[in-house]
């Protein structure tokens, strides 16, 4: 791969390989200098991993803020010490709800709500990852942060101890925690037995590629028919389109350029607060800065 190029790639992570080693293949095969993602997929979950390619990964914390949806799968009457099918039993109850008291829950959790990481996270507890406190059998309290909900539905109820469910969701929730917390909720327990990303931003399932069938093409396949651009990530920006060559060539060089605000993609109401700018060329971002009247000052250069 060459190392101007960047985008990102809509990819398909399977169970039982970390997000981690997913990325490890795909660099190993492509011969990529820099690769990325945007929110990690445990190993047990499968779904959508968008993984930024090149310079693109210095966008990854503006993907962060999009809306994801999962579908998972909740076992009443057993919590784990993982919060899914992983960790051993430590609570048991004989309780398993109805689909008129689950859906009555639902008001408790959505909106912006304070929620607790599982203890096998890599949320970090006296600079130490929680899931290592874990495997040590060390005690340890995570604390609670706010997270957002903004729906979330009933889809099966696939037995008479399973429910299966859809939500859409914000940045660092855990659909572990839910589980574990709508149950609780009930007066009973659970944990996760199956969990999918389906969505994140505008990378869905359904133009996702296998890791599987990725691993099997060849370089110019890849370039060609896998790489999406560096913009396609990217929701409700405040976007400018260069033209100038002399624009391009002083961005290179980490100059501030002049632009025509009413040129802006998507411009918000006030343009007197600072907000970040993002430049295309062609689809992809070539670089990021704030505005000062009508000077963008760049703050990263992706060309």
């Amino acid at each position: 791969m060459n190392k101007k190029d960047q985008g990102w790639l809509n990819l398909y992570k399977p169970k039982n390989i970390s997000s981690f080693l997913a990325l490890k293949k795909i660099k190993n095969k492509f011969n990529i200098p820099k690769i990325g993602h945007a929110g990690t997929l445990d190993p047990l979950a499968e779904g959508v991993l968008p993984i930024a390619l090149g310079k693109t990964t210095k966008l990854i914390p503006f993907v962060n803020f999009n809306l994801k949806n999962y579908i998972f799968t909740i076992k009443w009457g057993e919590q784990t010490s993982t919060d899914d099918i992983e960790g051993n039993i430590i609570n048991k109850s004989s309780k398993v709800p109805n689909d008129i008291e689950i859906k009555q829950s639902f008001k408790n959790f959505l909106g912006f709500i304070e929620q607790v990481p599982p203890n096998a996270s890599a949320v970090k507890f006296n600079g130490e990852r929680a899931y290592k406190l874990l495997r040590s059998k060390k005690k340890f309290d995570l604390k609670s942060k706010k997270v957002f909900l903004k729906s979330i539905k009933i889809l099966k109820k696939s037995s008479e101890s399973h429910t299966t469910f859809k939500i859409e969701c914000g940045k660092g929730f855990y659909v572990r925690s839910l589980a574990r917390d709508l149950a609780q909720s009930l007066g009973t327990f659970g944990h996760i037995t199956y969990l999918n990303r389906t969505k994140v931003g505008f990378f869905s399932n359904k133009t996702a590629i296998l890791l599987d069938e990725l691993l099997k093409i060849g370089q110019t396949d890849f370039e060609f028919n896998c790489i999406h651009s560096s913009m396609s990530m990217l929701d409700d920006i405040l976007a400018y389109e260069i033209e100038e060559k002399k624009d391009f060539e002083d961005l290179a060089f980490g100059k501030s350029i002049r632009i025509d605000k009413k040129k802006l993609i998507k411009p918000p109401l006030n343009l007197d607060k600072k907000n970040t700018v993002f430049l295309s060329k062609k689809g992809n971002i070539i670089s990021f800065g704030k505005l000062n009247g009508d000077l963008f000052k760049p703050n990263k250069i992706l060309i």
